[in-house]
């Protein structure tokens, strides 16, 4: 058992939450106090996309604010909404919110459409969104006949829900008439679209009640589908009822439950397309039948899939990856695998994007005379439209304004007077949505004014950062100048940090940072100033820590937990077992500074911790309690005693002797000696691992690092485990030095085509050597003869460099330094500038036709100069513009492919034959896709044609057969032909004969002539072009049989059902039944003949008589019951055999030809009176199969 002592210190204050504070500063700034003129602002509105529930009132949010404050309109589908002529329709006072009474007699349909409101004052109008009003609907199922579901084991299933179109779409969910979930799984699972499949169904599958449920969120409705019955037929069931009702030839296909290779059930096809915009989740479907259950797995070609947003859902059947962007577009392959093999779908991804902003407009404040700029940089795919307002009108039809000049997504102003205040708009969209944002520019002479409280009290912990709030506003812009006390000088110099809105932050705030701190804001107008105070508190810190424990059981324990505090502050002290709040026991009890526990318990094994926070901060401590009984206590006391006596000798600037006496070995020698280190400088109360040395030693000479403040425990190791640490050294300050390193990972990557941010991994806190850490950031553009240009920027961890040619090189160095000087010279790395969009279009665009699938596309490279940016690659795109074959192209799919590299060629597989196809090339930076160049028109010349599309044979007839045939789905070409290949199958299915006949082209239908009666054919059709012959189909059909041979054969089939044979039975009974009456006359008159006692106990069979109307033979059957013959019957035109249920015979009745006469003469086989059926191989002839039969073997 391992000791475990853990100890962590969290700051929740400062640093987090005075970076919040901060950035919610950098708004305000922003707003001009209320008591100020200022155009509309809308503050609150509706979402764009407005669902609402038809039950409820309607209330469509606008607020705004302004001074004067704004009064608001309304329209209604671009046109005005007058409110006051609809008496359901209300405003909300000082509001422009609109509540629609639905609840009172209106009709929520009836108030369907596009709304915007405006909010206008003198000094300018603002305008929401268009707010589309659309109510919820949660339509019922409607009513369809369900048929049952028979399925044979093992095959696959699909059971379809279709739900109601409902708004929004419903949520769908599959359960039985007890309201309880079906089980999913691997084997059975729910798709995307609702359906359930059924990968291969199961004996346990048989149920009544599958009910596929849609819940409709937004009105709480659910509504249900009609029950769905299934019933999995087993193949031992199902051979057997089968064998009981045919004979062996018709049992075909009623195989054991095979295994099979895997088949997608969704997509269909071998790939497909998606299209997904930026920002939303992306969810792919895959689910295959096959037996045994197939198992998915996800790729994505030609990359791997992202981290941290791919999941797996529905059993891997679906791939979801969250918060899409245009780097996730590509080729994505599912792949079910199965023992058997394996099928892929590839599903080809487009990610779009709606426009997003890179720069939204922001409020603009000028005092008369200044100039000013509005920007509104949007982006999107394709590229979003930029079009701006000015108070909701249109720029190009709004007032003239001489100061104002609007240059594509800026606005520039100059010289601004009172009357250039206005609202503007700027509109950016594209096909898959728009942005919308209000800006207003107000002109005013404002002195300056602070707007943070008076003496705002500020509290950090020492070592934090503090930032003072000094929030600020005026026309023209105050500046700020912060001062320590009222009559300080003016704070300067690297130890601090000036933000734009006004806010002073000390990175490290130290004790003798307590105090007053004053701002001054001023401009041409005036000058204000504010006073505030920052007060430094010690920070929270454990001093003795709960230790771990060993405990016999229903013995007590206690856990010590002793801290120190600045003494303004007050702790709150928490323990908790596991995380977890302490059990509800009366046996827990918590004291000042510890926790004890009395008649310990097994449960109470676990780890127990200390968590201490103040208002500023909070730290923890833990330790383990492990229970044992009376024998096993010995074992735990095997580990070593900490050592003790720890002494610091020769102590240099970067190195010290550490000393210790070893505690007692408790009879397990000693291993090692682990030597911790804690910075009480830069992190007091952490302990870190500086060094381990072996047992038998005792002294070690330790490293050490500038300005830190060092202490220093020994833990002892044996074979049992680790001891408690010893009791920390005194502490050692190691002087402050220059820093011995640089950051690093240094890079330079462009965000913007007009900047370059330059970024690094900051040092680590003792890492500086030395108070005051900061870094020179260098850059200068690479191969000019320039200077290098630095900056000396915080402990931080960018720098952005603005104004920046687009995607140039840039050597870049960052160099760290403190107090007391600069790190050793830095290496330099090359970065570059911000990617823009390509100039120009890859040139001479050729097309090589290689085959009637594939094709070879050459084009020149573009100059790198103008590709402006890390060359990727470049794309075609290409898409079938018609077929040759005269069938035009509805719908246009663009096909993509990727080359990587600086290539100039690339091949097009898979081409559809004797078609035209349009292509163009675009090259692709970092940044996005190029121009493309001008289309490029190529054919494919023929290839083969697909099979025929059907081919069926009626009317069968003696000697002719109809085959009818539809054309190839993919004739690839001209058709010049159809060959149709046929030969007979004889009994034993041997292939005679193949006869070969060549069709013209535009003929559907053939009647082929002097076949052999009785005779299955098979036929192999197929397609041709000038290119050569398409695969082909096949189809079987048999002719009819010639009836005067029909009766021969039935002879052949089964003698005992034959009318001369009945006849030939009839007149022996006939002859018996003479017999036996001058037996009995003879023996009335001279004694009783032995064998009419037994013959009187048999009845005389009814004879069928043969049938006029067709010259046929009857078969035995009931009076009331005439069913057709079985066997010798005409083949139906379906060429299907039908076996009746009931089949009256004599063969049912005696054992057919084989009857037999018994010692006395009487026929047995005839008279016995057995009436159970026989199974149905057994009612054949011993003699060999006839064309009958064989006709029935093919059914």
């Amino acid at each position: 058992i391992q000791h475990k002592i853990m100890m962590k210190k969290k700051s929740i204050s400062a640093s987090k939450a005075s970076l919040v504070l901060f950035l919610c500063q950098m708004i305000s700034a922003l707003d001009v106090p209320l008591d100020l003129s200022q155009p509309p602002t809308i503050t609150q509105q509706s979402p764009k996309d407005y669902i609402v529930d038809p039950r409820e009132n309607i209330v469509i949010q606008c607020e705004a604010k302004g001074k004067p404050p704004p009064s608001f309109s309304w329209t209604r589908n671009g046109t005005h909404f007058d409110i006051d002529k609809d008496a359901q329709v209300t405003m909300k006072p000082n509001s422009g919110t609109l509540v629609i009474n639905i609840m009172n007699g209106g009709k929520a349909e009836a108030y369907e459409g596009v709304y915007q409101c405006t909010a206008r004052n003198e000094r300018g109008a603002a305008i929401s969104n268009n707010i589309v009003i659309r109510p919820s609907r949660s339509p019922l199922w409607t009513k369809e006949k369900l048929e049952p579901n028979q399925v044979r084991e093992g095959d696959s299933l699909v059971l379809h829900c279709r739900p109601p179109v409902g708004l929004p779409p419903p949520i769908i969910f599959w359960m039985d008439n007890a309201f309880q979930r079906l089980p999913q799984s691997e084997r059975v699972s729910q798709g995307l679209n609702g359906d359930l499949y059924f990968s291969n169904v199961q004996p346990e599958d048989t149920r009544e009640d599958y009910i596929c449920y849609a819940r409709f969120n937004h009105t709480q409705t659910i509504q249900q589908k009609q029950p769905i019955s299934v019933k999995v037929f087993s193949m031992d069931s199902l051979n057997d009822t089968i064998a009981a009702n045919l004979s062996d030839t018709d049992i075909y296909g009623a195989k054991p439950v095979t295994e099979r290779q895997p088949i997608l059930l969704t997509p269909t096809g071998s790939t497909s397309t998606k299209v997904e915009l930026r920002g939303n989740v992306l969810l792919l479907e895959c689910i295959a039948a096959g037996l045994p259950t197939p198992v998915i797995r996800w790729i994505k070609e030609g990359g791997e899939l992202p981290v941290n947003r791919t999941f797996f859902e529905n059993f891997k059947k679906t791939l979801k990856i969250i918060d899409v962007s245009e780097a996730d577009s590509g080729n994505y392959k599912c792949i079910a695998r199965n023992m058997l093999g394996s099928v892929h779908h590839v599903i080809s991804v487009t990610v779009k994007a709606a426009p997003y902003w890179i720069t939204a407009p922001r409020n603009l404040v000028l005092s008369p005379g200044e100039d000013g700029t509005l920007i509104c940089r949007a982006n999107g795919n394709p590229k979003p439209n930029i079009s701006w307002f000015a108070n909701g009108v249109p720029i190009a039809i709004a007032p003239e304004d001489p100061s104002r000049k609007v240059d594509g997504d800026t606005i520039i102003f100059s010289h601004v007077q009172e009357r250039s205040s206005a609202v503007y708009q700027c509109n950016a969209s594209n096909e898959y949505g728009y942005l919308l944002a209000n800006a207003f520019v107000n002109v005013l002479a404002e002195p300056p004014r602070v707007l943070t409280p008076a003496n705002k009290l500020y509290q950090v912990i020492a070592d934090s950062p503090a930032l003072l709030d000094c929030a600020y506003f005026g026309s023209p812009k105050p500046e700020i100048e912060w001062f320590k006390g009222v009559k300080g000088s003016i704070l300067r110099g690297n130890e601090y940090v000036f933000h734009d809105n006004g806010t002073l932050e000390i990175p490290v705030a130290q004790k003798d940072s307590t105090g007053a701190y004053t701002c001054v804001a001023r401009n041409e107008l005036g000058k204000v100033q504010n006073e505030v105070r920052l007060e430094v508190k010690d920070p929270t810190m454990i001093i003795k820590q709960p230790e771990y424990k060993v405990i016999q059981r229903y013995g007590q324990v206690s856990f010590e937990c002793i801290i120190k505090h600045d003494s303004t502050l007050l702790p709150t002290v928490i323990w908790l077992k596991d995380n977890d709040e302490l059990p509800d026991d009366e046996r827990f009890l918590v004291g000042k500074d510890n926790l004890t526990i009395m008649n310990v318990t097994d449960k109470d094994d676990g780890t127990y911790t200390c968590i201490v926070n103040t208002t500023l901060d909070s730290v923890s401590a833990s330790a383990v309690l492990t229970v044992v009984g009376k024998n096993t206590l010995k074992l735990y006391d095997t580990r070593p005693n900490p050592p003790f006596d720890l002494e610091l000798t020769g102590q240099l600037e970067r190195s010290v002797e550490l000393s210790w006496i070893p505690g007692d070995e408790n009879n397990s020698p000693i291993k090692n000696f682990v030597i911790e280190y804690e910075d009480g400088l830069h992190e007091p109360g952490v302990w870190h691992y500086q060094t381990e040395v072996p047992g038998t030693q005792t002294t070690v000479q330790l490293k050490l690092s500038p300005y830190v403040n060092y202490s220093f425990r020994v833990i002892a190791v044996n074979e049992i485990g680790r001891s408690q640490p010893s009791e920390p050294s005194e502490q050692y300050l190691t002087k402050s030095a220059n820093p011995d390193e640089n950051p690093s990972n240094v890079q330079g990557i462009g965000s913007e085509p007009d900047n370059l941010v330059i970024t690094w991994e900051s040092l680590k806190g003792f890492q500086s050597n030395g108070p005051g850490l900061q870094y020179k950031v260098s850059w200068r553009q690479k191969d000019v003869d320039d200077e290098w240009t630095s900056v000396i920027v915080a402990n931080v961890s960018k720098y952005i460099v603005s104004g920046t040619p687009t995607f140039v090189p840039y050597e870049i160095k960052v160099q760290a330094l403190n107090d007391l000087g600069y790190a050793p010279e830095p290496s330099e790395v090359i970065g570059h500038s911000g990617e823009d969009l390509p100039m120009v279009a890859p040139g001479n665009v050729q097309v090589h036709v290689i085959n009637s699938t594939l094709a070879k596309v050459h084009w020149d490279p573009v100059p790198l100069k103008t590709v402006r940016g890390h060359l990727q690659g470049y794309k075609v795109y290409y898409w079938k513009v018609q077929s040759l074959s005269g069938r035009s192209r509805r719908h246009v799919e663009k096909k993509i492919l990727t080359f990587r590299g600086n290539k100039t060629f690339g091949m097009l597989p898979g081409l559809e034959p004797y078609s035209s196809y349009k292509l163009n090339v675009r090259v692709v930076n970092g940044k996005g896709e190029g121009p493309a160049s001008p289309d490029k028109v190529f054919k494919t010349p023929e290839g083969v044609p697909s099979s025929p599309s059907f081919l069926k044979i009626t009317n069968p007839t003696l000697d002719s057969l109809t085959l009818e045939w539809g054309s190839p789905t993919h004739p690839n070409g001209v058709l010049t032909s159809y060959i149709l290949k046929f030969q007979p199958i004889n009994n034993t299915h041997e292939l005679g004969p193949l006869v070969e006949i060549r069709i013209p082209a535009n003929e559907s239908s053939l009647i082929l002539k002097n076949l052999n009666y009785s005779t299955r054919y098979k036929f192999y059709f197929n397609a041709q072009t000038s290119v050569g012959s398409g695969s082909q189909i096949t189809e079987e059909a048999v002719t009819i049989m010639d009836e005067g041979k029909m009766a021969m054969a039935s002879r052949q089939i089964d003698i005992a059902t034959q009318g001369w044979f009945i006849g030939l039975m009839c007149a022996v009974a006939l002859l018996i039944l003479i017999l036996l009456i001058v037996c009995f006359i003879r023996r009335n008159k001279g004694g009783k003949y032995p064998v009419k006692e037994k013959e009187d106990a048999h009845a005389d069979p009814e004879i069928q008589p043969m049938k006029e109307d067709d010259g046929t033979f009857g078969e035995y059957s009931d009076a009331e019951d005439h069913k057709p013959l079985k066997k010798g019957s005409r083949t139906p035109s379906d060429r299907t055999v039908k076996k009746e249920d009931s089949d009256d015979s004599l063969v049912d009745y005696g054992e057919g030809v084989n009857g037999q006469f018994n010692e006395d003469g009487s026929f047995i086989g005839q008279y016995s009176g057995k009436k159970e059926k026989e199974p149905a191989e057994g009612n054949e002839s011993s003699e060999a199969p006839s064309p009958v039969n064989a006709m029935n073997s093919f059914v």
